[in-house]
């Protein structure tokens, strides 16, 4: 046999078998590229892509209704922030007013509000003013400080770091409250102080 035939057999079965060896080098290589992605990737992109906001507002306002057309809550802010994987809303210098269906009003502020969509609540941080004001159910209630949270679903604000009570002309520090807005009583633990006013019994 020639040397031209011997070549001609070997290039036939080299055709024969080159969609194997085609398959077997697109297979090696794609092994490759799923190994080396993560080394090609910066170091933590993936979770940055996660916890970046995916929405902002500047000076805005947010008011609910209920069925009657009654509004019962207004929130506003300067501007906020969302961050879809913690479910966050962070609001600067915001704004609350809520009304519930007996009438049991409260306006509150603060530097910072978080609001955890999830838990219905708004943690308030920094200089925080809360007001409910006076009905058939008692005087208007002020309450002072630096971080109280606001269980929307539940008509509360709670807090565990000191904060200031003045009811009517009472005045009350504690280092924890459990404020009821729906009728204004409140439950006060650790180190409180009172000052009452000189019509009132301690």
């Amino acid at each position: 046999m020639s040397a031209w035939m011997r070549l001609r057999r070997t290039l036939d079965r080299l055709t024969i078998y080159l969609p194997l060896i085609l398959f077997g080098l697109l297979a090696l290589g794609s092994w490759w590229l799923v190994r080396s992605m993560p080394e090609l990737l910066p170091p933590g992109t993936d979770k940055l892509l996660r916890v970046e906001p995916d929405y902002r507002l500047e000076k805005f306002t947010v008011k609910s209704f209920d069925l009657s057309g009654r509004m019962t809550r207004e929130i506003s802010g300067q501007s906020a922030t969302h961050f879809p994987a913690k479910q966050e809303l962070h609001i600067q210098n915001i704004r609350i007013f809520a009304e519930n269906e007996l009438g049991a009003r409260l306006q509150a502020q603060a530097r910072l509000g978080v609001s955890k969509e999830p838990e219905q609540r708004v943690e308030l941080s920094g200089d925080v003013l809360a007001v409910r004001a006076a009905d058939k159910k008692g005087p208007r209630v002020t309450l002072k400080g630096e971080a109280v949270t606001a269980l929307m679903d539940e008509e509360r604000l709670v807090s565990s770091v000191p904060v200031e009570i003045v009811r009517g002309g009472d005045v009350f520090t504690s280092e924890n409250m459990d404020f009821d807005i729906r009728n204004g009583h409140y439950e006060l633990q650790g180190r409180v102080k009172s000052v009452l006013s000189p019509d009132r019994k301690p």
